[in-house]
């Protein structure tokens, strides 16, 4: 619209309704995943410290402890508070220009993760906080939240606390957050513990520790198998810096592969306690926790969909922020993956690469378990950071450019059966192209598949079937 001289404006209200504003904020978050954004704010205040990022344990002599009751909810740490020098933005509903640059290795990116957190618990809250001696306390209560006033009054506090840390402590609960907390606390605990232990288990194996009503959690890290000698079985690795983001990836075995017999049983509930799939790590926090789907790369481009013959492979792919963690490729809740993120986009296709290389080797020692069983087995269960500690030691990584991603990789030559080598004979046929593309949909859940990943996966389901 073009202004005119003749014409005259009258400014118009276009403030938010604070009310609107804090049930959208809230709407499509789940109470689980608001309580680890609160977690997360314990670690990124630790980071604040600057740690020794680089050491074995550097969340060593930390802890945030969570619990909740019929009609409040509590979390208490020592990971260093809030510094009063930041009061002015950490409290405010979005990301200020003027706010100062985050330390590396924090996932803070969007300012909204406390206050949603607390919006979705209840309407009354105390945060108190202590940081280098300053200690100081922000309330919301029922009448701020309803009110046209944005500002939140700050009470200043004498040095209170042995450590420094951050209390927040929610009351007047909303009554769904009520029934979760009473009328089924015990599974809710549980699945709060599941969440946590799976998307948290790097942080705590690296020293956090975390409690909820007074119980430590477990953490439930992902290990790989890796044969330290030149020509053991070792897992895909792959490395490389895109856009202020280093990446690293690792995928192979986690245990043997399964034995005919296994594969017939209910073994998503025989293994449940294993890990299978991919886990996606940002800033240290699983973002994706030992998925099977097509977010990432099961299923899609040539890589068959997720089976329980496939159970013994896992992979691991982290993205560490070097100063901005906005570029990381998570989305607003910091629970998933922007699967639309240019970097996202070429690190999968080398997921996918990984993975294709143990997936061949689990079909071609399929019915022969018991002998691929000891090249797996000779090798020791890893955590993600030993293997990163070994590819420094033992790997030398290759450069690699391919899917316009430079990098370094390793990648393995895994044994094969000799006797079936020498009975390999090749199947060859010709097929309509769309009766191609609709078989691929079907079993492999991608129409553009390879027709010789099409006809193996064919022959693969019939020979299964003539076996049993």
């Amino acid at each position: 619209m073009v202004k005119t001289a003749t014409t005259n404006y009258e400014p118009v209200n276009a403030f938010p309704v604070k009310s609107f504003f804090v049930t959208m904020l809230t709407r499509d978050i789940k109470l689980e995943d608001s309580i680890l954004d609160l977690l997360d704010n314990c670690v990124d205040g630790i980071l604040r410290g600057k740690p020794k990022l680089n050491s074995k344990k550097p969340y060593d002599g930390f802890f945030a402890s969570i619990e909740f009751k019929k009609d409040s909810f509590t979390i208490h740490d020592n990971c260093g508070g809030i510094p009063w020098s930041a009061h002015e933005y950490a409290f405010r509903m979005g990301r200020s220009a003027e706010r100062p640059k985050d330390v590396n290795g924090t996932v803070g990116a969007y300012g909204i993760g406390m206050k949603r957190a607390i919006f979705k618990l209840g309407k009354q809250c105390l945060i108190s906080t202590q940081n280098n001696g300053d200690g100081y306390e922000i309330e919301i209560d029922p009448d701020w939240i309803d009110s046209e006033e944005w500002k939140i009054p700050v009470k200043k506090t004498k040095q209170a606390r042995a450590e420094d840390g951050t209390t927040i402590y929610v009351t007047d609960l909303y009554e769904n957050i009520r029934e979760r907390f009473a009328g089924s606390a015990k599974a809710f605990e549980s699945d709060l513990d599941s969440m946590i232990s799976a998307q948290y288990a790097f942080i705590i194996e690296k020293g956090l520790k975390i409690s909820i009503n007074g119980r430590a959690v477990t953490p439930k890290p992902t290990r790989l198998q890796y044969d330290t000698r030149t020509t053991g079985l070792k897992p895909f690795i792959y490395q490389t810096s895109f856009d202020d983001i280093d990446i690293f990836l690792t995928v192979g075995f986690t245990r043997p592969i399964p034995s005919d017999e296994d594969s017939v049983s209910d073994e998503e509930l025989q293994y449940s306690s294993l890990d299978a799939g991919w886990t996606v790590l940002c800033n240290d926090r699983a973002v994706v926790y030992c998925d099977r789907s097509e977010l990432t790369g099961w299923g899609d481009a040539g890589i068959p969909r997720y089976h329980t013959q496939f159970i013994a492979i896992s992979g691991i792919v982290e993205f560490k922020a070097k100063s901005d963690s906005r570029k990381l490729p998570t989305t607003t809740t910091k629970r998933g993956i922007d699967s639309s993120s240019i970097v996202y986009l070429r690190v999968k296709n080398k997921m996918r690469e990984g993975m294709k290389i143990f997936i061949d080797y689990t079909n071609q020692w399929k019915g022969r378990s018991e002998e691929a069983k000891k090249y797996i087995e000779s090798g020791k269960a890893l955590t993600f950071e030993e293997i990163k500690l070994e590819a420094k030691k033992t790997i030398t990584l290759h450069e690699t450019k391919k899917f316009a991603l430079l990098g370094k990789q390793y990648r393995p030559t895994l044994p094969s059966p000799k006797e079936a080598e020498k009975k390999l004979r090749r199947i060859s046929f010709t097929k309509n192209v769309g009766d191609i593309e609709l078989v691929a949909k079907h079993l492999l859940g991608d129409a553009e598949a390879l027709p010789s990943s099409v006809g193996e996966r064919c022959f693969d389901l019939y020979l299964y079937s003539a076996k049993s």
